[in-house]
C-alpha cells in the first residue's frame, strides 16, 4: 500500500481541514475592492503630485537620489544611468526607462519652466526628438533644485522606509518655493488625471508674500500678482476670464496661441514663439499638409530657420495673399492655437483634491512654515548643545592648572570625569568634552575664542526661541526666505496674457481717441469729444459743457485718452480706477452719470482730484500734494494693479485732501502753487519716494488762510518752457520757467501771480507754445484756445482775462494738451 493510500481516509475523501479560514465573498465585491486598491496605489504613488513639493514620487526620488550621491550643482556631471540605477535600486522599483523620461523632463528648458535638472548631452528638442540613451548623457542637479532640498537634514520632514527597508527616503521635501505652480505637473491617474500650468517664480512668490502679509487674501487679489500661466516656451493666453475662472475653481480652459509676425511687404508670416507642449516639427508638417489638401491657401513655401536662440518659421506667401487671413487659418486649423485643460489635482494629506490659486498657496505655505519650526527647533537644540559644551570648556580653561592635575592623577577616563563633575559641577556632556580637549586648548586666547563663540550662540539661540514663540515671526522667516530665492532666481515672463481672443471687448469698440472729461462736486462725470468745442479766441464766454443740476458745480476738467487709465483720488486717500471709456459719453448739455455708479465709493466719500495714466512703469511716479501743503512722490506701480475697492493712496489730516497729482519720471523739479498765488519750485528727490500709506512731507509753507491749489512738474534743464496759471476770476499768464528758481521744499516759495481778491489759484501746468487750452468754470461754461493766446509775462503779475465769467461764477479746472494726437497731457 503506498503512503498516499494509508493517508486516505475511508471514501477517498481528505479532511477540509483549512475551511474555516476561507471568507465567503461576492466576485463583484471583490473585484470593486481591489480595483479601489489599486487605483489609490497609482494615484498616491505614481501619477498625481504632493500639494506641498509639486512632485511625484519619481521626481522626487530622482532628486533625492543626486542629493545622496552628491551630485550638486557644483559638482560635475554624472552619466545619467547612474542617478537612473541608483534612484531605481534603492527607492523606486519600476522600469529604468521610465525613471530615464523623468529625468529628461527635468532637464528640457522647453518643458520644464525651470528646470530642476542640469543635463549635459542630447535630451531632446522642440522637434521632438528623442533623447539619447542614459549611459550617453550626463545630469547633475540645478541651483534651484538644491533649494528643493535645502535643510533636508535638519529634521524638516518625515521619512518612510525605502521598498526593501534597507534605506529611507523623504516623504516628501523641504521645497524652498511653491514648485507645484512654478513649474506646473501633468499625470492621468486611474480616473482622474491633473494639469497644472507652469507660473513665473517671481509671481507666484510675490502672491505667496501677499497671502502671509493678508492672510484673507482673495484669489482676486492674488491675481494683481500671479497674471496667468509663464510657459518654458512663451506664446500667450488668450482671455483673462478664463484664466480667473480657472484659477477660482481649479479647472478651466485656456486658449494658448504661438507668437507670429505679419510681414506684409515681404509677404511672410513667422512664427517666433510656440504654444506649450507643441511638437514644432509636426506643425511645420501640418501646415504643409493644409497646403496641399486646399485648406490653406496663398502659401508658396516653408522654412524652419530656428537656431538655439529661439523659434523661427517662416511661412513665404504667394504675391497677393493676405499674412492676416493665413495666420488666421493657422490659428483655426493648427495646434498654433490650442486648448489648454487646466486641472488643479494634487494630493492634499495623501487624498486627491481640486484646489484652488488660494488653496495651493495655503497648503504650500502651511508646508514651509512646518519646514522653518522643525529646522529651527532642531537647530535651537544644536546651538543650545553646543553652548552647554562650550560653558564646560569655560571652566576647564579658567581652571587649566587643576583639571590637568586632576585628569593625570585620575587611574582612568572614567575616573577623570568622575572627579570634574564632582569638584566643578559640570555635566556628564561636559566632563567627556573636556577630557578630550587637547593642552592647547587651555590657553587664554583659546579662551578669547570659546567666549565669541559662546556670546554668537546665545544670540542665535535668543532668535531661534523669538522664532518658535511667535507665528508672526517665523512667517517673516518663512517670506524672507521666499523673497531671497525671487531675487536669485526670477526673471522675465515669457508669455503674454491678452484679452478677449475672437471675443470682441467692449475696449475693442472704443477708439482710441482724445476726450474731455468732466466732473462735478456731487459727483457726476462725462466725457466729450473735443470736436464739439471749436478753438476760440482768449476771452470768451465760451460754450455750455454741463447741464449742472440745481446746487451743484463743475469741480475738475481734463484730457484723456479713451483707452487711458483714470486715477481717481478722494478725500478719505483711497485711489480708484476706471477705464476713461467707462465713463458714459454724453452730449454737451447732458448731466453725466453718478461716479457712485462706476467705483465703489463709501458714504462721505467723493473724488477730490483724477489723474490719466497709460502706463505705470516703475520708472515713474506719482506727485501728490495735499490742500494742507504735504508733498509726497509714490512708485506708479504701486497702482498698476486695478482693484474694484479701490486702495489706500495716501495717508490724510483731519480737515486735508488731495488737490494734484503728477506723473512724472521723478529726475525734474516740483512745482506747488497757492490760492493766494505763491509758488514754490524744488528738486523731486527733495521729496524722496514713500509707500502708498505714507502722510508725505511739508512742501510749503502757508500763510495763514493760503492753501495749496494744484502741482505740476517740470524737466531739467528747463528750456523754452513756460508755466501756464490760471486764476478763478479767468485771469491768465504765461512765465518762462526760467525765472522759477528751485529751491528747498517746506519754504514760502515766491509771488507768482497777482491773485486779487478773489480766491487765487485754480490749475497750473508747464506748456508749450503750440500746444492749446480748455478752461471750464463751476457753471458748466467751456472755453477752448490756443496757449499762445495768453501773453507771456513775469511773476508778480496778474495776467490776462482767458475767460470771461457771469458774476457768481469762478473757473473750476483747466486742462492743457498737444495739438497733436500723441500728446495729451494735463
Amino acid at each position: 500500500m503506498s503512503t498516499e493510500d494509508a493517508n486516505t481516509p475511508e471514501g477517498g475523501m481528505y479532511p477540509d481541514v483549512e475551511a474555516s479560514n476561507v471568507d465567503n465573498v461576492r466576485v463583484e465585491d471583490e473585484m470593486e475592492q481591489s480595483y479601489i486598491d489599486y487605483a489609490m496605489s497609482v494615484i498616491a504613488g505614481r501619477a498625481l503630485p504632493d500639494v506641498r513639493d509639486g512632485l511625484k514620487p519619481v521626481h522626487r526620488r530622482i532628486l533625492y537620489s543626486m542629493e545622496y550621491e552628491d551630485i550638486t550643482s557644483s559638482s560635475g556631471h554624472r552619466k545619467s544611468s547612474s542617478v537612473v540605477g541608483t534612484a531605481m535600486g534603492n527607492w523606486h522599483p519600476h522600469g529604468d526607462k521610465a525613471i530615464y523620461d523623468a529625468l529628461v523632463r527635468m532637464a528640457q528648458d522647453f518643458s520644464m519652466r525651470y528646470p530642476l535638472v542640469d543635463g549635459q548631452g542630447n535630451f531632446g528638442s522642440l522637434d521632438g526628438d528623442p533623447p539619447a540613451a542614459m549611459r550617453y548623457t550626463e545630469a547633475r542637479m540645478s541651483p534651484l533644485a538644491e533649494e528643493m532640498l535645502a535643510d533636508i537634514d535638519k529634521d524638516t520632514v518625515d521619512w518612510q522606509s525605502s521598498y526593501d527597508d534597507r534605506l529611507n527616503e523623504p516623504e516628501v521635501l523641504p521645497a524652498g518655493f511653491p514648485n507645484l505652480l512654478v513649474n506646473g505637473s501633468s499625470g492621468i491617474a486611474v480616473g482622474m488625471s491633473t494639469n497644472i500650468p507652469p507660473h513665473n517664480l517671481g509671481e507666484v512668490v510675490d502672491a505667496a508674500v501677499e497671502l502671509i502679509e493678508n492672510p484673507e487674501a482673495t484669489v482676486a487679489d492674488l491675481m494683481e500678482h500671479v497674471e496667468g500661466p509663464d510657459f518654458p516656451t512663451g506664446g500667450k493666453v488668450v482671455g483673462r476670464n478664463a484664466i480667473a475662472k480657472a484659477y477660482e475653481t481649479g479647472r478651466g480652459k485656456l486658449t494658448v496661441r504661438g507668437i507670429t509676425e505679419l510681414n506684409e511687404d515681404e509677404g511672410r508670416v513667422i512664427i517666433t514663439e510656440m504654444p506649450y507642449q507643441v511638437d514644432k516639427a509636426d506643425l511645420i508638417e501640418k501646415i504643409a499638409d493644409l497646403v496641399g489638401d486646399g485648406k490653406v491657401e496663398g502659401v508658396r513655401d516653408i522654412r524652419d530657420e530656428s537656431d538655439r536662440d529661439g523659434v523661427r518659421v517662416v511661412v513665404e506667401l504667394k504675391r497677393g495673399a493676405s499674412p492676416e487671413l493665413v495666420r488666421n487659418r493657422l490659428f483655426e486649423h493648427t495646434r498654433l492655437e490650442k486648448t489648454f485643460g487646466v486641472i488643479n489635482l494634487a494630493l492634499v494629506d495623501g487624498q486627491p483634491r481640486v484646489l484652488s490659486l488660494r488653496e495651493m498657496l495655503d497648503e504650500y505655505l502651511d508646508h514651509r512654515s512646518e519646514v522653518v519650526r522643525r529646522r529651527s527647533a532642531h537647530e535651537l537644540d544644536e546651538a543650545e548643545e553646543r553652548a552647554h559644551v562650550l560653558e564646560g570648556r569655560l571652566v576647564a580653561i579658567d581652571n587649566a592648572e587643576d583639571v590637568v592635575d586632576l585628569i593625570r592623577g585620575s587611574d582612568s577616563r572614567g575616573d577623570a570625569k568622575t572627579g570634574l563633575r564632582d569638584e566643578y559641577g559640570i555635566s556628564e556632556r561636559q566632563a567627556e568634552h573636556v577630557v578630550r580637549m587637547q593642552l592647547g586648548s587651555l590657553t587664554s586666547l583659546e579662551r578669547d575664542d570659546v567666549e565669541e563663540e559662546h556670546a554668537e550662540l546665545e544670540e542665535r539661540i535668543e532668535r531661534l526661541e523669538e522664532i518658535l514663540g511667535d507665528e508672526g515671526e517665523l512667517m517673516e522667516v518663512v517670506r524672507d526666505e521666499l523673497l531671497e530665492i525671487k531675487d536669485r532666481y526670477a526673471d522675465e515672463r515669457r508669455t503674454r496674457i491678452e484679452e478677449g481672443g475672437d471675443e470682441v471687448t467692449r475696449e475693442d469698440l472704443v477708439p482710441e481717441k482724445r476726450v474731455l472729461v468732466v466732473m462735478t462736486r456731487d459727483g457726476y462725470a462725462k466725457r466729450m469729444e473735443m470736436e464739439e468745442f471749436e478753438t476760440q479766441k482768449r476771452g470768451g464766454k465760451g460754450i455750455i459743457g454741463a447741464d449742472l443740476k440745481e446746487g451743484d458745480a463743475l469741480t475738475s476738467a481734463f484730457v484723456a485718452d479713451n483707452h487711458d487709465f483714470l486715477l481717481c483720488f478722494t478725500n478719505h486717500g483711497n485711489a480708484y480706477w476706471l477705464k476713461t471709456y467707462e465713463i458714459p459719453e454724453a452730449g454737451r448739455t447732458a448731466r453725466g452719470r453718478s461716479v457712485v455708479n462706476l467705483i465703489d465709493l463709501d458714504d462721505g466719500e467723493r473724488v477730490t482730484a483724477t489723474l490719466p495714466v497709460d502706463s505705470f512703469d516703475e520708472d515713474r511716479c506719482f506727485v501728490m500734494v495735499t490742500r494742507n501743503g504735504y508733498v509726497k512722490r509714490v512708485c506708479a506701480s504701486e497702482f498698476s494693479n486695478p482693484r474694484s475697492t479701490g486702495i489706500i493712496a495716501t495717508s490724510l489730516e483731519d480737515g486735508d485732501e488731495l488737490v494734484g497729482v503728477e506723473l512724472s519720471d521723478g529726475e525734474g523739479c516740483a512745482v506747488v502753487g497757492t490760492r493766494d498765488g505763491m509758488t514754490i519750485c524744488f528738486a523731486e528727490g527733495d521729496a524722496r519716494e514713500m509707500g502708498r500709506s505714507a502722510r508725505g512731507v511739508r512742501a510749503v509753507e502757508l500763510e495763514e488762510g493760503d492753501a495749496v491749489a494744484d502741482v505740476t512738474t517740470i524737466d531739467l534743464p528747463k528750456g523754452d518752457e513756460h508755466l501756464f496759471t490760471v486764476t478763478s476770476d479767468g485771469y491768465a499768464k504765461r512765465t518762462p520757467l526760467s525765472e522759477y528758481k528751485c529751491q528747498g521744499r517746506a519754504g514760502k516759495g515766491l509771488v507768482d501771480i497777482k491773485t486779487g481778491d478773489d480766491e487765487g489759484r485754480v490749475a497750473l501746468d508747464r506748456v508749450k507754445g503750440d500746444e492749446e487750452v480748455v478752461v471750464a468754470s463751476e457753471d458748466g461754461q467751456v472755453v477752448r484756445t490756443r496757449v499762445d493766446e495768453v501773453s507771456e509775462i513775469g511773476r508778480n503779475t496778474q495776467g490776462v482775462i482767458l475767460m470771461r465769467l457771469e458774476d457768481g461764477d469762478e473757473v473750476a479746472d483747466v486742462a492743457t494738451f498737444g495739438t497733436s494726437e500723441d500728446e495729451g497731457e494735463r
